[in-house]
């Protein structure tokens, strides 16, 4: 497992022997960084709830490192850190190893680091493997968890952490690196706190790992692998809106991945321009029904087919739907039903049998809109749930349900006479397709420099942080690194029916500047063929393509 192909790319072959760029702060290695700590933090909301989970966590100070003289930790015997990959993957998920593991042997080359096989599974089965220099060397700067893999198994239960408590002393390990997105870092932090409870000395550390943007603040500024996975998806449709250009027939309706949050929709959008990009985030604030969100495109489609553009890109966040209020609300009441009702549901034979039986306990009001859904919609609002029991909106196939409401609109206008154009559409997602894309030079910087940083937090004994490396608008020399307590991100959310402490989703700002400026740009695009085909990935040229930052950093930064 994990063993690197010979048949890889030439690309591969020279990306190996990049040399990630590590901010000032840390180049001296552990010795020359003074951790300089804050004031105790408070979690994001509530508080006092989310304090009761972590009595021995809760309120830790933030850390920032600062350049000084820290001879004490290089005295430290050598210690032994495993490092675990959790969810979806996200590209640098292996510069994130190799900063790491450069980290730790810099302090001391006794120092060893592990990797758990197959995500938090491993940990619970005990299954890993020693990171080997001479196999690391070959995943440096390269796509994809292939080396020690990832999984979405969560340790929650009290046997878990028994379990996860037992299998690091058989290891003798003396710190844990989760990487992960906000429920994987929310698994960290309870596992530091079990480790506190038991007084055992142990350190937990996470990193911020999600292509979705949604796990971001003031100090995190960016989870690794959006920069690529965006880059990617910006190349795909940009190809798209030159063939649209190009025939002139088709409207394109392009799904992204992105979960809950739209910011892949927008920065896709700030780099394409296309006709239309939906935004949850609006919807939600604006009370948009479904009916009106159709309306929308519909307006759009109406406008351009009077000047003979019976054509058009629209992007569509594949969490979307769950900002619709009315479908937000038939989500939740479907996921209650199913959580209180798991037994009987999961012994009812047929697709039908489970929707008439959910529809029975819903009110009429929410009954009559599942009705209303086509069948294939409804189904996948009762069958596809993620590990956390709720709706899996990455396989609702929402593009399929717009196009059928936008086509039925239509043809009444029609038979109004307010349009006479054609509505011929092709449908498109694209999810996997940037999870493991070979990192950008940001994303191999930035992975990098968060793994080494997570190295520097756990020499210096620190456990229930989250590794920072911000100013990210700088060039890397520059970057601020340090640690923020898990904690902090915190507020209360249901799941399976019950409140558990989650970090909070960062969802996209209506009153920050990259919404602000995509108000400013989207009539024009709606109308006219403002698109840009920014082209794949630079690795090689002049440093403002090859050192491009993500729309949204830029002008989150341009009033700072």
């Amino acid at each position: 497992m994990g063993q690197k192909l010979s048949n890889i790319s030439e690309v591969q072959v020279v990306r190996t022997k990049f040399k990630p760029i590590l901010p000032e702060v840390l180049k001296g290695g552990v010795a020359c960084v003074s951790p300089v700590k804050g004031k105790p933090t408070q979690s994001v909301a509530d508080q006092s709830n989310v304090k009761k989970f972590f009595k021995n966590t809760y309120g830790l100070p933030i850390v920032t490192f600062k350049n000084g003289s820290n001879l004490s930790v290089k005295k430290k015997k050598p210690i032994k850190v495993a490092i675990v990959l959790s969810g979806g993957q996200a590209p640098g998920g292996h510069n994130v190893i190799a900063g790491l593991f450069d980290g730790l042997k810099k302090a001391n080359k006794k120092n060893t680091l592990i990797g758990y096989l197959g995500g938090p599974l491993g940990i619970l089965e005990n299954k890993y493997k020693e990171i080997n220099e001479k196999v690391l060397d070959e995943y440096r700067n390269t796509g994809g968890f292939d080396y020690i893999q990832s999984g979405r198994t969560k340790i929650e239960a009290y046997e878990q952490f028994c379990s996860t408590k037992d299998n690091l002393a058989i290891c003798h390990v003396d710190a844990l690196v989760v990487v992960g997105g906000d429920d994987s870092n929310t698994n960290a932090a309870m596992i530091a706190e079990y480790l506190k409870q038991e007084n055992i000395d142990k350190c937990v550390i996470g990193i911020p790992k999600t292509i979705d943007g949604d796990l971001k603040n003031q100090y995190v500024e960016i989870s690794f692998g959006f920069d690529t996975a965006t880059k990617i998806y910006s190349e795909l449709v940009g190809n798209i809106c030159s063939d649209a250009n190009s025939s002139r027939k088709y409207w394109h309706f392009v799904r992204l991945m992105g979960r809950s949050a739209s910011h892949i929709a927008l920065e896709v959008g700030f780099k394409t321009q296309p006709n239309i990009v939906l935004i949850g985030e609006e919807i939600l604030a604006k009370k948009m029904t479904l009916t009106k969100v159709v309306e929308s495109i519909v307006e759009v489609v109406v406008k351009r087919s009077k000047v003979g553009k019976n054509f058009g890109i629209i992007l569509i966040p594949e969490g979307v739907i769950e900002f619709i209020p009315e479908m937000k609300e038939l989500i939740s009441a479907i996921n209650d039903v199913l959580a209180e009702n798991a037994d009987t549901v999961i012994q009812l034979s047929s697709t039908e049998d489970k929707r008439d039986f959910v529809c029975g306990k819903l009110p009429k009001k929410l009954s009559d809109l599942m009705a209303g859904l086509p069948s294939g919609i409804a189904s996948q609002l009762i069958l596809d749930r993620d590990p956390h029991g709720n709706v899996a909106v990455s396989l609702i196939e929402t593009e399929e349900l717009l196009i059928e409401m936008i086509r039925k609109r239509l043809a009444e206008l029609k038979k109004e006479e307010k349009y006479k154009g054609k509505f011929s559409t092709i449908t498109h997602f694209f999810g996997y397709e940037g999870r493991c894309g070979i990192p950008s030079n940001f994303d191999a910087n930035y992975t990098y420099a968060l793994g080494y940083n997570a190295a520097i937090l756990i020499l210096n004994g620190f456990t229930g942080y989250m590794s920072y490396v911000r100013n990210l608008v700088k060039h890397p020399k520059q970057w601020e690194c340090g640690g923020i307590p898990l904690t902090m991100m915190m507020n209360i959310e249901k799941r399976y029916g019950k409140e558990k402490p989650v970090i909070q989703k960062a969802l996209i700002d209506l009153n920050g500047n990259p919404f602000k400026e995509f108000l400013k740009k989207r009539d024009e695009w709606a109308i006219n063929e403002n698109y840009v085909s920014p082209g794949p990935i630079q690795y090689f040229g002049p440093a403002n393509i090859t050192e491009m930052i993500t729309r949204t950093l830029r002008y989150e930064h341009s009033k700072r």
